[in-house]
């Protein structure tokens, strides 16, 4: 009899090697490894979803009629041999990988490694489309995307007239805070609460309660809460951060895309209807499949493309994870506390605060770019590889020095004020540099761009940043205050 090994993230009928699987003559092979799951320190709920949804796959497949071998290892190579001696399969298939690692792994081992269908571009496909080009662009490749696929086209003009609505959608919060809809929320059950009594102590992350999806159906469902009820409102204010609400108008899809329990056609197709039906505007429906058809296959792309990218480190930044980042102090910084908690809540936090809190604040204050990609490896419950590579490395740190984005997304306090409300109540004033109250963002922000001079000036979209610093005078005061704030915030002072 035949094997299908299914991993961890293919959590789906419908992809590669299992969906023309003949039921009566395959068994299909899930494993958990221990070494992959205790190696780090991840977070609680993101171990809860991925051993709940695995677990949760296995038993889908038996009530469809598949036999299946549901196994526990110390590693996926000792839980495929010990599969192999106890059934002896004709042949072992899986689906390509969707990491380094194990497709290292699996084709060290004879098996039959079928195409994957998970992403919109295959990473062969991507290569191909780089290969012409001297410099990538995430926009170049988005509109090659929206051509090819036929997502917001008419005919062969995007709709609305515009490929792009970000002018449209970068709103600050609504001054009253807005009225956003309700996440779905799932109760826990026997099989959940099994899960969670294996976990070992002493890891980060609070306890689940139920805003994650474990199963299919269970994403099919946030999926089309999310298109009916929430992605009207998404555009406007996508790029929002309010300290009483931790969704916005946010999808929080993309736990279940990383692990395969929803498709991006399928997500992407419940877009188009809502937009062509008219209940959901342009900028809105252009906005998310941006997202999805944009910068995540973009970064999925890159992945694959550039393997030894995460070693990147152009800034030579080297400094540890602050105590406030690895939880044994807590920082006055208003922006970075309420994201920090939201992560230990629930190991999510949209793009908005990764980028122009996390990522800004690690890059200013010059982290190791490994030791944060390990940090978020670890603390989200949507991480993988793939995803987090290209996202901290060059998106989030430009430790790439410009292959991936143009410029650092680096920005002082006024950035945040402007797009939050965090900092009305926080004992830092976004637009001072000196004193008790100089805001730690904006200090640092500005002695980035002197520390960095000789690499950023040149860069055409920093020339008016630059302009600004030379006009700012006394940058020997800046340094100082820098270096002090700097010091602080490494002893979990700030």
């Amino acid at each position: 009899m035949e094997t299908i090994w299914v991993l961890g993230d293919q959590l789906n009928r419908r992809i590669g090697a299992l969906a023309e699987a003949d039921r009566p003559k395959v068994r299909v092979l899930l494993i958990e490894s221990g070494s992959m799951l205790s190696r780090r320190l991840y977070h609680r709920q993101r171990l809860h979803l991925v051993l709940t949804a695995m677990r949760r796959f296995a038993d889908e497949l038996r009530r469809a009629g598949f036999l299946v071998d549901y196994r526990q290892a110390a590693t996926l190579s000792e839980g495929l041999a010990a599969h192999r001696r106890q059934y002896a399969p004709t042949s072992i298939s899986v689906t390509e990988p969707n990491g380094r690692e194990v497709d290292l792994l699996v084709r060290r081992n004879d098996l039959a490694v079928l195409p994957s269908n998970q992403f919109l571009c295959h990473r062969e496909e991507f290569a191909r489309w780089a290969r012409s080009r001297t410099q990538l662009r995430m926009e170049e490749f988005y509109r090659h995307q929206r051509r090819r696929l036929g997502y917001l086209m008419n005919g062969d003009e995007p709709a609305g007239g515009r490929w792009n609505f970000d002018q449209d959608n970068r709103e600050p919060p609504p001054v009253n805070g807005g009225n956003w809809p309700a996440p779905v929320r799932s109760r826990l059950d026997d099989l959940d609460r099994e899960v969670l009594a294996e976990l070992p102590d002493g890891l980060p992350g609070a306890e689940p309660v139920g805003w994650w999806a474990t199963s299919r159906r269970s994403a099919l469902a946030r999926m089309r809460h999310f298109v009916d009820a929430v992605l009207p409102g998404f555009g406007p204010h996508e790029d929002a951060m309010l300290s009483g609400n931790w969704h916005l108008a946010h999808s929080m899809l993309s736990p279940y895309l990383n692990l395969g329990l929803l498709l991006p056609a399928e997500v992407c197709d419940a877009v188009e209807e809502g937009y062509r039906a008219g209940r959901v505007p342009i900028n809105s429906a252009e906005g998310f499949i941006r997202q999805i058809i944009g910068w995540r296959e973009f970064v999925w792309g890159i992945y694959w493309l550039w393997p030894d990218y995460g070693l990147e480190n152009v800034l030579d930044h080297d400094r540890d994870l602050p105590p406030a980042f690895r939880g044994t102090a807590r920082t006055k910084m208003r922006c970075l506390q309420i994201t920090l908690d939201a992560i230990e809540e629930r190991g999510w936090v949209h793009h908005v605060q990764r980028l122009m809190v996390l990522t800004n604040i690690a890059n200013l204050y010059g982290i190791e770019p490994m030791l944060l990609l390990r940090w978020m490896r670890e603390r989200f419950v949507d991480a993988a590889d793939w995803v987090m590579v290209p996202n901290v490395i060059g998106m989030g740190l430009w430790a790439d020095g410009g292959r991936m984005a143009t410029k650092p997304y680096v920005s002082g306090g006024a950035y945040v004020n402007r797009m939050s409300d965090y900092c009305s109540e926080c004992c830092f004033r976004p637009s001072s540099r000196s004193g008790n109250d100089a805001c730690p963002l904006t200090v640092w922000y500005w002695n980035f761009l002197a520390r960095h001079r000789d690499l950023l000036s040149s860069n055409h979209r920093m020339a008016r940043q630059y302009g600004t610093l030379d006009r700012l005078g006394d940058l020997p005061g800046l340094r100082r205050s820098a270096t002090r704030l700097t010091n602080r915030f490494g002893r979990g002072q700030l």
